[in-house]
């Protein structure tokens, strides 16, 4: 908006947080002092504000996994965040919503089946994040400089 980062002294900078935040975790006096605070900032508040809406569009959409529901429902959430992009005159709302679309059949799963590969990335990210700094040596002096292996198989043991 600026071309810089925000500063303490600029009008959105009390509420970046609560942008963060789901809108059912927002009071009603919260929400409202967010929007009308948004509006008086005028053409770049409205467009957070819209991009706000549009996480929270998403959100509905992606708060109906392991509810079992019809195809109907997702279809009319779908819809409405799909309209939602397009109405926008963001252009990173346009990317999002292709990247949904791209990614479609994957969120159609996880609507259906509640599965995600969360659990297994996450860890699989630890793994990489520890041989990144075991490789690099360890910055503790009490820890091994050398690189560590992460997968003990039977064969490395009589090498």
């Amino acid at each position: 908006m600026r071309g810089r980062r925000v500063r303490k002294d600029d009008p959105e900078y009390g509420i970046r947080r609560r942008l963060l935040r789901n809108r059912e975790e927002l009071t009603v006096e919260k929400l409202t002092d967010t929007w009308n605070r948004l509006i008086d900032l005028g053409k770049p508040g409205e467009q957070i504000l819209t991009a706000w809406i549009a996480k929270e569009t998403l959100r509905d959409l992606l708060a109906l996994a392991r509810t079992h529901p019809p195809h109907h429902q997702i279809s009319q959430r779908l819809w409405a965040f799909y309209r939602w992009c397009a109405d926008a005159d963001i252009p990173e709302l346009h990317r999002l919503a292709v990247t949904i679309e791209a990614w479609w059949p994957q969120f159609e799963a996880f609507l259906h089946t509640g599965v995600t590969y969360a659990a297994s990335e996450g860890v699989n990210s630890a793994m990489k994040l520890e041989a990144r700094n075991a490789y690099y040596g360890f910055r503790n002096p009490h820890q091994p400089t050398r690189p560590v292996t992460l997968c003990n198989r039977p064969d490395d043991a009589a090498s």
